[in-house]
């Protein structure tokens, strides 16, 4: 297997190097443009995300519940983890490359969750089923393409989605709580999969309840955090700004010594924890009971601001403070440790406190993941035992959950850069019926 995973990591790092993020960001810039930034009405699309509705059908979810499930399949080890390994990478200013990425990456969202809705299909009972897979088929009028995305997508749900998350919750409890990874494997199979047999509305539901909850908290322990670290607030921001545009040696040895190097890790951790341009939350998007392509849309770019703009932002923020005025804290510590060492100031619980964070994240994720793979199974089988791909997908927490997942990795880096392809390409082709 050496031989294989050693030909992917060079394929993936030369893809993720460059090609891709230019790919990215300048889809981003394209759009934003194209679309006359619609990042401009971030609150009007907020207030559409909360604006109380009647359902129309337990088949679809409302505007909220959407928002909640493409949250839940994006928050977690990219904005906690994924920011602590940015800064130990790419110094400092890789936090403004970041945010950068989110402020762009809202118009990427807008796009393809508009065409997501505008072209989807509905069941005999009235379900929604849409995605890139859907908008090659019924827009392009190529059903190849939109398998092979929904072949891509099964692939990831099974990786980034399945597998990963569930390893991280093990990581995550037998450091912190001594947990045996058996254990945690079963547990987490358990509890995720009370919610993922009950389906759409089910997984709707909690994430409605669950995801709001666990951002409201982990974001109030970052104001918290950035309180007690007040006096080296302003310096901090002026580090991340000094640092993003003439980079050098960081604090406590991070690294950030060009700005190809800077760039680079900040772009590509904040496209990863947002996904936008994967296209993986234009498939919840079009499960909304929602019309209008427009509001939709409008709605399904938050997840970009929150999970991004917001969250990686003050997650950069408690790590920088803390490593200005704890430099001692963070001597000897992994590029993933940065943020743990910040969380042991957090004057309850601490550490443990962002463990619970992590593990809870990751159980949403698993949730969340498990309804896109769910769409991509019944766009490629027609809707043909579904029962059994949940059957499947918990199993799969569990082995994944005790399992080495350096191979899993790479390969879900590789499939996430395949899936990026064509969606992108749909987006360019049918622009024609994109308006904000």
């Amino acid at each position: 297997m050496q031989p294989v995973l050693t030909l992917i990591q060079s394929i993936n790092q030369f893809l993720w190097s460059g090609p891709l993020l230019f790919l990215l960001m300048g889809t981003h810039l394209y759009f934003t443009m194209k679309l006359h930034f619609p990042q401009k009405n971030i609150f009007h699309a907020i207030r559409l995300s909360v604006t109380p509705q009647d359902s129309e059908a337990d088949t679809n979810l409302s505007v909220f519940a959407t928002l909640s499930t493409t949250l839940a399949a994006t928050l977690g080890t990219g904005n906690i983890i994924g920011v602590s390994t940015a800064i130990a990478l790419g110094g400092p200013g890789a936090i403004f490359w970041c945010w950068i990425t989110g402020i762009l990456g809202m118009a990427t969202a807008y796009a393809e969750c508009f065409l997501s809705v505008r072209f989807r299909s509905q069941s005999e009972k009235g379900a929604y089923q849409g995605g890139p897979m859907y908008v090659w088929q019924i827009g392009l009028h190529n059903s190849f393409i939109g398998k092979l995305y929904g072949l891509l997508t099964l692939i990831a749900a099974f990786g980034v989605g399945c597998t990963t998350q569930a390893n991280s919750i093990t990581q995550t409890t037998s450091v912190s709580f001594g947990l045996n990874p058996h254990v945690a494997g079963i547990l987490a199979a358990f509890l995720a999969g009370l919610v993922i047999v009950g389906g759409i509305r089910s997984i709707g539901k909690v994430c409605m309840k669950l995801v709001p909850v666990l951002a409201f908290l982990y974001t109030g322990s970052c104001i918290l955090l950035l309180f007690l670290n007040r006096e080296a607030l302003l310096p901090a921001i002026r580090l991340i700004l000094t640092h993003a545009l003439a980079p050098r040696a960081a604090i406590g040895g991070a690294a950030g010594s060009s700005l190809i190097l800077t760039a680079r890790y900040g772009i590509a951790r904040g496209l990863f924890t947002n996904e936008a341009g994967i296209g993986t939350a234009a498939i919840t998007a079009a499960a909304s009971e929602a019309k209008d392509p427009c509001k939709q849309a409008y709605v399904s770019m938050t997840a970009v601001f929150w999970d991004t703009v917001v969250m990686c932002l003050l997650s950069g923020l408690v790590i920088i403070t803390n490593m200005l005025l704890h430099p001692d804290s963070i001597a000897g510590v992994n590029e993933a440790g940065l943020t743990d060492a910040a969380f042991s100031y957090l004057p309850v619980m601490g550490n443990a406190f962002l463990s619970i964070c992590l593990v809870a994240f990751a159980i949403t994720t698993l949730i969340g993941w498990s309804y896109l793979g769910e769409q991509a199974y019944c766009y490629i089988t027609g809707n043909r035992g579904l029962f059994f791909y949940k059957v499947v997908y918990i199993v799969m927490i569990y082995i994944g959950a005790v399992m080495p997942l350096n191979l899993v990795w790479e390969c879900t880096d590789l499939i996430n850069a395949l899936m990026i392809l064509p969606n992108v390409a749909a987006l360019f082709l049918l622009q024609k019926y994109l308006h904000a």
